[in-house]
């Protein structure tokens, strides 16, 4: 007998319909058995252990003696590494105290020149170079006159520096012909007219005329009147300061 097509579909999807559900039940039934009466494990009982894995084969030497366990106290101590030296300020690099520097003596030196005021007497003179002004030595003399009077060159040289100072006021640098002294001559109240830098002048010869300018006192002109030995450069600014009082004594 001839099965209806509408007969063979239902049968073929019964069929199919009973594989499915007969697998279903096989794969629940394993399951059961398999998985144990607690439920699912926690996920780091499969994770991997570094105990699981056997150690890398080492390569080149292997020492055969073991190590010791290493503490804080067996560890380098690092040290600190010094700074570099100053050297813009030397005095900074020793850890020494620092002593003061002992006073600097000058000694009396008596220089060959002649007066800056012809009529000068030795009681018109005052030794005032170890003096304080201002919170520094004066290291000059000052010689009291009425203003307007003539200054002299005390030697023969070159007129060096013409200046005009915030305290010394109009002042005069004067070499000597060797370049072994710089006299200085400050507070002046003018220059003599023909005076300029570079000139030579003759020991006596009228170079400027004593006034207050610069910081000093207005109610007592003076010359203020001072000598530096120079240097191989030849700055005066660089020279040493020697006392004119001896000098000018044995003019």
């Amino acid at each position: 007998m001839r099965r209806s097509p509408f007969l063979r579909f239902f049968l073929m999807t019964l069929a199919g319909t009973a594989v499915v559900v007969g697998t279903y039940f096989f794969v629940a039934n394993r399951t059961n058995l398999l998985t144990p009466a607690g439920g699912e494990p926690d996920h780091d009982e499969y994770a991997a252990k570094p105990a699981d894995f056997p150690p890398p084969p080492m390569s080149g030497f292997q020492s055969t003696v073991p190590s010791a366990p290493l503490d804080a106290e067996s560890l380098p101590v690092p040290h600190p590494v010094p700074a570099p030296p100053d050297l813009e300020h030397p005095a900074a690099n020793s850890s020494a105290p620092q002593l003061p520097a002992p006073p600097q003596v000058n000694p009396p030196v008596t220089i060959a020149l002649g007066l800056p005021f012809p009529d000068l007497r030795p009681a018109d003179l005052q030794d005032s170079f170890e003096q304080a002004r201002g919170g520094h030595k004066h290291e000059a003399i000052d010689i009291l006159k009425p203003r307007g009077t003539p200054v002299h060159a005390v030697v023969e040289g070159n007129i060096v520096k013409l200046f005009n100072s915030k305290y010394g006021g109009l002042t005069i640098y004067h070499f000597d012909n060797a370049g072994a002294y710089c006299y200085y001559y400050a507070h002046l109240d003018r220059y003599d007219p023909s005076l300029k830098e570079g000139t030579l002048v003759r020991a006596g010869s009228v170079i400027g005329y004593v006034g207050s300018t610069g910081d000093a006192n207005v109610n007592a002109p003076h010359l203020h009147f001072a000598i530096f030995r120079l240097g191989p450069r030849k700055h005066w600014w660089e020279g040493t300061a020697i006392d004119p009082y001896p000098s000018l004594l044995n003019a």
